[in-house]
């Protein structure tokens, strides 16, 4: 590397020869017996060595061995870091307004994600005196490590020319810390000629970036007498450059001089730029393989897997994981179960830290029965965010009904145990928590179901919930041979939901009995489907025209277009657009989309879905369905003028709904709804289609017993 060789040797030779000039050292003290060649020359190497050095101690990613068999360098990997201007501690009053804000934003991320982000090396280079916080696996280190990397580098990116001495506070055990001595080390390790020399000269003409790595990582007994250590040399040395990394949990009084910031959670840019480097050897690029990756990460089944994937330990983990199969694990509870593994337990362990026990028996599986016990209770009461002295008595009730002598234990200690050792807890304000991803807090809640058997419970209270679908997901997973139990009670539970909504009732049968042949789950739930935009019409009359649209989207394509596919496809362009559309929005979004091009696509659809239905499936009346075709061809001659008025147009799709009805064998009394109706069968549905991917998820099912109660879906 010999850009990188120049800089740092320059930077050497200029640090001896300015203390020779000040007279600071004799020349035989530094040069010794050689001559001026000589030592330059002999500086040179040893910065060829200091580099290379740290390239190999600090540059050379490899985590969790039984994955990754090779490491990778830093540069290759490495995605640039955003730091938030403010700490995020203290952003908001309590756990109440947290709630509140988080609801609002709609997102799963409970990160302060609106804050104002600003380049990392931005920020490196304007301050002096720098503390990088941020919670486990974030990236601290790898930060300071590049920055390191990049003042190496002729032409880096950290603009002023120092040396980069990087400092594992977790190495600091002794009684006498000695900073200089350890920077002094540093030099030896590499054959520097005179290395006290160079440090003494260097401290003093503000040549050194000192990079403190892991204040959290401190072993407890050290760490005031290493914070007033550093403090002391910063204030002695100040001419030189600072940069320090700690979790957030771990830092309760800031350094007198040091600007503290923190690192945010990767966003949807980081996370492709992560990515598409872990993935971008020759035979990756020929593959596409980071493309199709990112392809199945955005895909909707995989939202909770992505909410991961913000963490970049995590994201290395699931990035390892696609590297080995070219896929994600179908079963998501196994795939968080080892995420949440790795961070109770494997991370600290390959660091090599040295950890205070709390108790001889909390140990992580206990820790984890604890944070499900606890992810299971906020869920219950509806809570992401709870307070300091929630989770305290939550704790100290834990301990009191589990362990042996538990008095002497403190709730409080036991809490800032966790939340430093392991960041699943987070304080996202003074005194208010929050799990630190959604997807572990919902994996936490269904694996304490599962361990207590409150399958039942889950189901009779929470079936028609959306905010705990991923918990029954994750609860089918974990069930293994029982989840069939599961799927049973969902199945009883939704027929019992239907059953006391006579006209609910009357159309399910219609939607049952309107088929010939065998018995298809997907014809079935399309003939429920096609209700739908008359449901979304009635139930939402008051909602503006954009959000009703939305909705009627939503359960199309969520739904109905998961269960009847091509059908599907052709009502959704046939009646879900030209029927609940128009009916719905204003006169000029109609006008829009009945265009003739449009009017033309309907008409094409409609005899396709009408073809295959009496050919193929002998959907419906087979006459009906053949005729449709020519009905709709002659209704889209009738398509109003631009500039026809809004009555026109109105009757043009009255007439469209008719044609349809007709063809369906149905009435509009059978499809208008009151609002209580419209939001049972939407939940009738939800549940259905719920069921159906909790199956999906589950590690067996039988599949006679499947076929049995497949056939009982949407069916009274």
């Amino acid at each position: 590397m010999p850009l990188i060789e120049s800089a740092i040797g320059g930077i050497a030779v200029a640090i001896f020869d300015q203390a020779i000039k000040a007279g600071k050292y004799a020349t035989k003290e530094i040069r010794g017996a050689y001559d001026d060649v000589q030592h330059q020359q002999r500086v040179i190497a040893a910065a060829n060595a200091y580099i290379d050095n740290y390239f190999n101690r600090h540059c050379q990613i490899k985590i969790m061995p039984g994955l990754m068999k090779e490491p990778l360098s830093l540069e290759s990997i490495y995605t640039d870091v955003k730091l938030l201007n403010e700490s995020s501690i203290g952003a908001f009053a309590d756990a109440g307004e947290l709630e509140s804000t988080y609801r609002k934003k709609g997102k799963r991320s409970f990160g302060n994600s609106d804050a104002e982000r600003v380049s990392g090396i931005e920020i490196a280079n304007r301050e002096p005196f720098l503390t990088v916080l941020g919670g486990p696996g974030i990236g601290k280190s790898t930060f300071l490590r590049k920055i390191g990397l990049e003042a190496l580098k002729k032409g880096g990116s950290i603009e002023r020319e120092c040396i980069p001495v990087f400092l594992e506070l977790k190495k600091f055990r002794e009684e006498t810390v000695d900073i200089k001595q350890k920077i002094v080390e540093e030099f030896n390790i590499c054959k520097f000629p005179a290395a006290e020399a160079l440090v003494e000269s260097a401290l003093e003409q503000g040549k050194l970036l000192v990079l403190f790595d892991g204040l959290d990582e401190v072993p407890s007994k050290n760490l005031n007498r290493v914070i007033e250590n550093i403090e002391d040399f910063v204030d002695k040395h100040d001419k030189n450059r600072f940069v320090a990394s700690c979790r957030v949990a771990a830092y309760r009084s800031s350094f007198r001089r040091f600007k503290d910031v923190t690192i945010a959670e990767f966003d949807n840019e980081q996370i492709e730029q992560f990515i598409r480097r872990w993935f971008s050897a020759p035979e990756d690029q020929v593959l596409e393989t980071a493309t199709k990756y990112l392809e199945l990460l955005n895909q909707k089944e995989h939202k909770a897997t992505k909410e991961l994937a913000q963490t970049p330990l995590l994201l290395t983990f699931l990035c390892l994981l696609y590297d080995r199969k070219q896929m994600l694990p179908s079963k998501r509870s196994t795939l968080y179960g080892r995420a949440l593994d790795i961070i109770l337990d494997e991370w600290s362990a390959q660091k090599r830290l040295e950890r205070d026990p709390i108790h001889e028996r909390l140990n992580p599986d206990l820790e984890k029965i604890l944070l499900a016990e606890i992810a299971y209770e906020s869920f219950s009461q509806d809570q992401l965010f709870f307070s300091k002295e929630v989770i305290t008595k939550r704790i100290a009730s834990f301990l009191a009904d589990t362990l042996e002598n538990p008095k002497y234990l403190d709730a409080d200690k036991v809490l800032t145990a966790i939340e430093v050792q392991q960041g699943i807890l987070v304080e996202r304000a003074t005194d208010a928590y929050s799990f630190s991803h959604l997807t572990l807090q919902e994996y936490l809640a269904a694996l304490h179901i599962v361990e207590n058997q409150l399958e039942g419970e889950l189901v009779s209270e929470h079936l028609f919930e959306e905010s705990w679908r991923e918990v029954f997901l994750l609860v089918s997973g974990l069930m293994g041979n029982r989840a069939l139990q599961l799927l049973t009670a969902m199945e009883r539970k939704t027929r019992a939901y239907i059953e006391p909504h006579d006209k609910l009732k009357n159309l399910v049968q219609w939607a049952a009995v309107n088929k010939v042949g065998e018995s298809k789950l997907y014809e079935r739930a399309i003939m429920l489907a096609i209700t739908r935009a008359k449901l979304m019409d009635s139930a939402f009359n008051n909602v503006t025209a954009n959000n009703v649209t939305v909705s009627a989207r939503y359960i199309a394509r969520d739904i109905a277009l998961a269960f009847a596919g091509a059908y599907t496809k052709a009502i959704e362009a046939a009646f879900d657009n030209a029927i609940f559309s128009a009916r719905t929005n204003a006169k000029a979004r109609a006008r829009t989309l009945f265009s003739s091009r449009v009017g033309c696509m309907v008409s094409e659809s409609a005899s396709a879905f009408a073809e295959a239905s009496a050919s193929d499936h002998h959907f419906l009346n087979a006459l009906s369905m053949l005729t449709i075709g020519g009905k709709l061809s002659s209704h889209e001659k009738n398509i109003p003028n631009v500039d026809a008025p809004s009555e026109a147009w109105q009757n043009w799709v009255e007439q469209l709904e008719l044609i349809w009805l007709a063809a369906f064998e149905l009435t509009q009394d059978a499809v208008t709804f009151s609002e209580a109706e419209a939001e049972v069968l939407r939940n009738y549905l939800y549940a259905t289609e719920l069921l159906i991917h909790c199956k999906e998820s589950a590690i067996r099912v039988s599949r006679s017993e499947w076929a049995a109660l497949e056939a009982r879906l949407l069916t009274i």
